[in-house]
């Protein structure tokens, strides 16, 4: 058997034990103390579970005095020499240590002490059930709650996950932890993009992302990876925003909402791209999804997590923006209208809506239409500040963009909205994501 330490194999050599080697430590002590002339040395000892440490060189640094000085005494080696690796036996030396029933009992009771470790690391379930519970509510109500009120409880959620995330070692329940902490990292990166930060969206996504992999949840790396494609062409990067979203369809267990928000991600990157065919092609295929499959993340959680029919309406309008299809962008945007009026008052997801009207009078515009764009925008304009998020001020944005347009120059309906429309941003609480109107809003 091979020493890990000097000390352990100068034992090794002795045949000693612990009862034996506590014995000549303290009668080395002993003799220093009379040498020096320093009585605390006389009541030096050492215990069982130290000498193991020392022998197995599991000490960082020196031991407190008076120890280093009563091993230096016993072996004549310097205490770090003694401590550190062995330079190695003899040639053809073999030692093979003592054990008697001390070495059994401690070995035992260490590996008891482990154990007994190991199991008060857990935290009650129910614990983790109302966390569970916490998330979904907040993914539920995401879009009737104030977007500052979403984050200061996503935020909490996200810390409590990983505060029990270091309270627990039962895999069960690492496995629920990394869970929730992912899911309500996805919930801080949406609500970061509706207050205006790209950025601090695109680290969160990342973060969903990688606790997803931990625990080879598809569907949570799925919706990560989906709202880095969505981001991406955010920022200006179409092309990466295809590739994330082939990379998400890749992972398994997903069912036909999370296919379906991909499908409307990829239109819409593909809209940024001007390929029109693949765009039209994507929006297609998403309405098409029907295999009956759900998963356990956008469909049992859902609410934020989930894309609804007037969701994917509402995405729809904005690439055909982007192809510069007003009609098309007219009736995917008044079909998104028509299913949220559809829906209790209290229930309306006020965002979605609100995009979806300025999405309207965006096609409205195309066409020429003044009147028609001050009719659809009414609704979004008396939006309290608070639910004006950042994807409504980069839509505003773009309206206020094409009223600037040679055909409406110098009409005083056209000058009285675009004033009405820098008040809106002027005020909202969400900041633009940029100084211009960005590729995800452009005509």
């Amino acid at each position: 058997m091979e020493a890990r330490t000097l000390l352990q194999l100068l034992v090794w050599e002795r045949g000693w034990a612990y009862p034996r080697f506590r014995r000549e430590y303290e009668k080395s002590a002993q003799d220093l103390s009379a040498a020096a002339g320093e009585p605390h040395l006389f009541t030096a000892t050492v215990e069982e579970q130290t000498f193991r440490r020392w022998t197995a060189g599991r000490v960082k640094g020196l031991p407190n005095q008076p120890a280093p000085e009563v091993l230096e005494h016993m072996f004549g080696h310097s205490a770090r020499a003694l401590l550190g690796p062995p330079s190695g036996p003899p040639p053809g030396a073999s030692y093979v240590p003592t054990i008697n029933e001390s070495d059994l009992a401690m070995t035992a009771r260490d590996a008891a002490s482990h154990a007994g470790d190991a199991a008060s690391l857990s935290v009650p379930d129910m614990t983790l059930d109302q966390l569970d519970d916490d998330i979904v509510a907040l993914a539920r109500e995401y879009n009737r709650t104030s977007p500052v009120e979403v984050y200061r409880r996503a935020k909490e959620l996200l810390g409590i996950a990983q505060s029990l995330l270091e309270r627990t070692q039962v895999p069960r329940q690492r496995e629920r932890g990394y869970l929730a902490a992912g899911q309500s990292a996805a919930v801080l990166s949406a609500i970061c993009f509706d207050l205006g930060s790209l950025p601090a969206a695109v680290s969160l996504s990342r973060t969903a992302a990688l606790y997803g992999q931990v625990t080879e949840h598809g569907p949570l790396q799925a919706y990560a990876h989906g709202a880095l494609a969505f981001l991406a062409f955010w920022g200006g990067r179409p092309a990466e925003a295809v590739r994330l979203v082939r990379t998400a369809q890749q992972f398994g267990g997903l069912g036909d909402t999370a296919m379906t928000r991909l499908l409307v991600i990829e239109g819409r990157a593909q809209g940024h791209l001007g390929d029109q065919v693949s765009a039209e092609r994507a929006v297609r295929t998403a309405l098409e999804q029907s295999t009956g499959t759900r998963d356990e993340l956008h469909d049992d959680v859902g609410g934020e997590f989930g894309f609804p029919l007037h969701r994917v309406a509402m995405s729809n309008a904005t690439t055909y923006l982007l192809l510069r299809d007003a009609d098309g962008a007219e009736e995917a945007a008044e079909q998104a209208l028509q299913l949220l009026s559809a829906k209790p008052e209290d229930q309306r997801p006020l965002l979605i809506s609100t995009q979806a009207h300025v999405d309207l009078a965006r096609a409205r515009l195309l066409r020429g239409q003044l009147d028609g764009v001050q009719a659809a925008l009414e609704p979004a304009l008396s939006v309290p500040t608070e639910w004006r998020g950042a994807g409504t001020l980069e839509r505003m944005a773009a309206v206020r963009a094409g009223l600037s347009r040679a055909d409406f120059r110098g009409a005083p309906e056209a000058i009285a909205l675009g004033e009405r429309i820098e008040d809106f941003t002027a005020e909202a609480s969400a900041q633009r994501l940029g100084s211009t109107p960005p590729l995800a809003i452009e005509p």
